[in-house]
């Protein structure tokens, strides 16, 4: 199987009611890129953030004394931990330069989402409102301009427990299943496979994080194809809350 991991690279800087659809199809037209069915494209959150106006104005914030309190013990700045409390259920731990917590969305990762790079001095992007209803709406824009069926993943950069450094990961979904159960499944050497599930969407949300970068690469979407499961795992009902552990097993708290 041979994969294409291709980076969208003639995308406008996003401003507010930006049709993303629209300028993918154009950037695709630009670059003479064919869709294919089961093709992925992977979007990176900020650019919806800021299609969708829901930028954070961190000069209008006014912390709270529970943000100046946490703001003391990480050395960040007052009103961007406001921010985060705002933007989180659950403040799990703090520490030096980090805060751990659950969004409203039920991630669990550092600093609820919020992401300061890639857009204006003094404003901020929080994960979108709801990351799987925007690739719902993109992938059928998509689907219907080129009459395929394709998958659209909303990507995040997360750290992981124990490990350092960040990595891709899928925050939205829509047209497959983000989780691979392979339970029943034969390995080399004749054994049925008992309890694997593979978190394919974050395997394609971090393989496009390559691509896409982290500093000022401005490839924001990233199309994968060649994929011999994304038919397999078809799906226009299952979301990234799939991915999430039920807090009854998530042992790292």
């Amino acid at each position: 199987m041979e994969v294409r991991i291709i980076g969208l690279t003639d995308l406008p800087l996003i401003k507010e009611n930006d049709n993303i659809s629209k300028l993918i199809l154009d950037s695709l037209k630009k670059s003479s890129i064919d869709i294919d069915d089961g093709d992925v494209f992977v979007i990176a959150e900020t650019i919806i953030s800021k299609a969708e106006g829901t930028k954070i104005d961190l000069k209008s914030i006014k912390p709270s004394s529970k943000a100046y309190k946490i703001a003391k013990k990480t050395g960040k700045d007052p009103k961007l931990v406001e921010s985060i409390i705002n933007e989180s259920n659950e403040i799990l731990k703090v520490g030096p330069d980090f805060i751990i917590s659950e969004t409203k969305h039920g991630f669990v990762c550092a600093n609820a989402g919020i992401d300061e790079s890639n857009v204006e001095i003094g404003q901020a992007t929080p994960i979108p409102i709801d990351p799987d209803k925007s690739a719902e709406i993109i992938r059928k824009e998509l689907s219907e301009a080129t009459n395929k069926q394709v998958v659209v993943i909303i990507s995040d950069t997360q750290g992981r427990p124990f490990r350092e450094g960040a990595v891709g990961v899928t925050i939205g979904i829509s047209g497959m299943d983000p989780l691979w159960n392979r339970k029943g499944e034969i390995d080399l050497y004749g054994r049925t496979l008992q309890t694997t599930n593979i978190a394919v969407a974050d395997e394609l949300a971090a393989s496009a994080s390559i691509v896409m970068g982290q500093a000022n690469e401005a490839i924001p979407v990233v199309l994968i194809k060649g994929l011999s499961y994304t038919k397999k795992l078809s799906s226009i009902s299952k979301t990234a809350k799939s991915l999430i552990r039920p807090k009854k097993y998530d042992v790292f708290r």
